[in-house]
């Protein structure tokens, strides 16, 4: 009583009451989407130093295209003339691509980031992800489906098709995503599970049943202990 549960969570046993205490811009998923807003509009520290060289690129280059402007008038050539070249400075030196390339990319890049589930805190985090060499994940879904499977079985007595029966007898009843993991194991092998009575879950440890008049239990090593 008194837990806090965001928006998504997934209850597989039983049920609970929970009161609702955010909702519009206070919940989570609204502070997604403003992490994503904060992060394409950020600026990195590369798109900081192109600010700088812009900065005084700009100016230098107005001025030689002014100075083409005069020069020309000088020489003698007409006023259209002069400005045509002073134009022609302007477009090729005048470094555009220099300050709008780096948002586009850092915009583009947490975008399509986004998409696939991957947000960034802001665009330095962006930038510096390519001098990442360690990786730490805190919980499974991250990198992977998030669906458990069944990757081995080992059995101490009887057969493993044996054990995966009793265990599939044993979960059938369970809405856990480890007991559908098991279900999904045993159709797969074309092993039918056979009928268990008394059902019980055991909140955090496992499950307990019974199976052709034997009782099992099938849990983790607290439950075990």
């Amino acid at each position: 009583s008194g837990d806090t549960v965001t928006g998504a969570t997934l209850n597989t046993s039983g049920y609970f009451t929970m009161k609702v205490t955010k909702t519009g811009e206070d919940t989570a998923l609204a502070k997604i989407i403003a992490l994503v807003e904060e992060a394409g509009s950020s600026k990195a520290p590369i798109a900081k130093l192109a600010d700088k060289i812009a900065g005084v690129f700009v100016p230098v280059v107005m001025g030689l295209a002014l100075l083409t402007l005069a020069g020309w008038l000088i020489a003698g050539q007409s006023f259209e003339f002069a400005l045509v070249r002073a134009i022609s400075v302007l477009v090729i030196s005048c470094p555009c691509a220099l300050g709008l390339a780096t948002p586009v990319a850092i915009m583009v890049g947490t975008g399509v980031g986004a998409k696939y589930g991957i947000l960034y805190k802001n665009a330095e985090a962006l930038e510096n992800l390519c001098h990442i060499k360690v990786m730490a994940l805190d919980k499974t879904g991250t990198i992977t489906e998030g669906k458990p499977v069944v990757t081995d079985i080992k059995d101490f007595a009887g057969s493993p098709e044996q054990l995966l029966a009793i265990a599939a007898a044993l979960e059938e009843k369970s809405e856990h995503p480890l007991a559908l993991a098991i279900l999904q194991e045993a159709a797969k092998r074309g092993i039918k599970a056979p009928a268990a009575t008394e059902f019980q879950a055991l909140s955090g440890l496992g499950v307990k049943a019974t199976v052709d008049g034997q009782t099992y239990f099938a849990g983790n090593e607290r439950l075990m202990r």
